[in-house]
């Protein structure tokens, strides 16, 4: 887990970006700010599929910015740093639109890079976006990746992705209140990465603020319900909402509503 924060600026927590490992590469799930050097901390700490260079491809579950501000750090950093190939990035449509702005936004710094005194190599800047529609997305040697559409309140399209590996199956949710798609998606599957807010909290929120999370996003009751129905091998809190509360507090919920099965609540860098 690289970042399982929020739009709030938490210093203990980089924007959402989830890293899915197989086969000795590293598949991420969004790019929210702080991304790249997280996976640097990472690799530092022995895991070489997050390596700077190697991040070459990244699944967009929507648009919003706490989930794409590192996406030019993500197109850029690890070019300037010896990637070679382009950076891959599937997501929404908006996805091609975006990514061609963000290059175009940094023309100038890719110019003094290959043509001044930098030896930098004219690939790894590269991009090969594209917007994608529910069904397989990606498929290799070590995954198959399937989107999903998720219900992210005025969003017209966000996703969940499922991810197949020989060995494993793993669903992120990204930003959404409950839906069954969520639960089509899982079946059983061996984790699922949620986003979660704290239900006890949001009561002492403006009543604005209620409407909007509510719309948006899903509560511990709510995800302890869709829990009981997706029967995950073992359920991952992620992109917490706490309002004052404590991941400790955000499980004692989920017990509290019925989750009776295995349960985490993520931080950074945690591996899951």
């Amino acid at each position: 887990m690289l970042g399982t924060g929020t739009p709030n600026a938490d210093p203990e927590r980089s924007g959402p970006a989830v890293a899915v490992i197989a086969g000795g590469r590293a598949y991420l799930v969004d790019a929210g700010p702080g991304l790249v050097r997280r996976a640097a901390a990472a690799a530092r700490a022995g895991e070489d599929a997050l390596d700077p260079p190697s991040l070459d491809i990244v699944f967009l579950t929507h648009l919003h910015s706490d989930h794409t501000v590192g996406l030019a750090d993500l197109i850029f950093t690890p070019w300037v740093l010896g990637r070679e190939s382009p950076l891959r990035v599937f997501g929404p449509p908006g996805t091609v639109a975006m990514t061609g702005h963000l290059h175009m936004a940094y023309e100038q710094d890719v110019r003094i890079r290959i043509d001044g005194l930098e030896p930098a190599n004219t690939t790894g800047h590269e991009i090969v976006a594209k917007d994608v529609e529910p069904g397989v997305v990606f498929e290799d040697a070590n995954v198959r990746v399937i989107a999903f559409e998720v219900a992210h309140g005025s969003w017209e399209h966000a996703f969940g992705y499922r991810f197949e590996s020989a060995d494993r199956t793993i669903v992120i949710s990204g930003d959404t209140r409950p839906t069954d798609a969520i639960v089509d998606a899982c079946d059983g599957c061996d984790l699922l990465v949620h986003e979660v807010y704290s239900a006890e909290a949001l009561r002492g929120r403006p009543v604005v603020w209620q409407r909007y999370h509510s719309s948006f996003h899903t509560s511990t009751v709510e995800l302890a319900d869709l829990a009981a129905r997706a029967k995950p091998r073992a359920l991952l809190l992620y992109h917490q909402l706490y309002w004052g509360k404590t991941d400790d507090d955000l499980v004692a919920g989920m017990r509290a509503a019925g989750w009776t099965g295995p349960l985490a609540s993520a931080h950074d860098l945690g591996v899951y």
